[in-house]
């Protein structure tokens, strides 16, 4: 019986399990089941292993999707394993093509301020979607590892579940996220599904849903765009610059450790 190690990390609200103990990749699903079932605050799992080729670590999620906050919650566990205070951290993410930077700096009252270039989208537009018996004209947001669509904040929690499911098997999406974003009050509800493992979350605040959120408001515009939005879990901030870069900046802590045996 092998044990393994994890973390539970808090970034901006998004309970985050880190496997900290290299797992199979065939193994991981159930596990991950099993951790969500032991952590009732957790809402996804992701699993750590050495980096190489320029990154220092990388990050599997268990559905294979790509998650910001995940990313940020690796960098930050991997400064606090070495008692970094600052620095720059590159994680492979799964559903990413290529290594994300990390910038995490301590804060005196405890854990990290951390920024990340967030990968850029490979399409922001507008899509026609139907359910029950109607049709939706809604913003579409396609990154590599996940796609979101953007909905008024007064959207039915009720429709949105099931949409969530019923239009990412129409998007051939590997995730989908459904962010109900209010602009004039500057707060979004992020709903995300992940059909790798059947997972299905009203998330406390998601780092690539605010990207998209960003990417959304600066192609809307045809400018730059910055935001700061209030989720359940806290403020996420997101720049997209002229050129189309995308920083999200948020603060990540590590609530405490565990062990499971396998």
């Amino acid at each position: 019986m092998k044990e393994i190690s994890y973390a539970v990390m808090d970034p901006t609200g998004n309970i985050t399990i880190l496997v900290t103990t290299a797992v199979p990749e065939e193994a991981q699903p159930a596990l991950a089941a099993r951790l969500l079932a032991a952590e009732p605050a957790g809402e996804q799992v992701g699993f750590l292993s050495p980096g190489g080729d320029g990154a220092d670590l990388s990050l599997r999620m268990a559905g294979g999707e790509f998650c910001g906050n995940a990313a940020m919650s690796a960098a930050a566990w991997w400064c606090t394993e070495r008692g970094i205070a600052e620095g720059s951290v590159r994680v492979r993410v799964s559903g990413a093509s290529a290594p994300v930077a990390v910038e995490a700096k301590a804060r005196p009252e405890g854990g990290f301020a951390c920024a990340v270039d967030m990968p850029r989208p490979m399409a922001v537009g507008e899509t026609e979607l139907p359910l029950d018996g109607r049709t939706y004209r809604l913003p579409l947001v396609r990154f590599d590892g996940i796609c979101h669509l953007i909905l008024p904040g007064g959207t039915d929690r009720a429709f949105a579940e099931r949409a969530a499911r019923a239009w990412c098997a129409q998007l051939s999406a590997p995730a989908l996220g459904l962010m109900l974003l209010d602009e004039d009050a500057e707060t979004m509800l992020p709903l995300v599904y992940v059909p790798g493992g059947d997972t299905l979350y009203w998330e406390r605040s998601c780092a690539s849903g605010t990207a998209a959120a960003g990417a959304y408001l600066a192609w809307k515009t045809g400018a730059s765009a910055q935001a700061e939005l209030a989720q359940p879990g806290g403020k996420l901030r997101v720049s997209v610059s002229p050129v189309g870069r995308i920083c999200l900046r948020g603060t990540v802590k590590l609530a405490h450790v565990g062990v499971v045996s396998l």
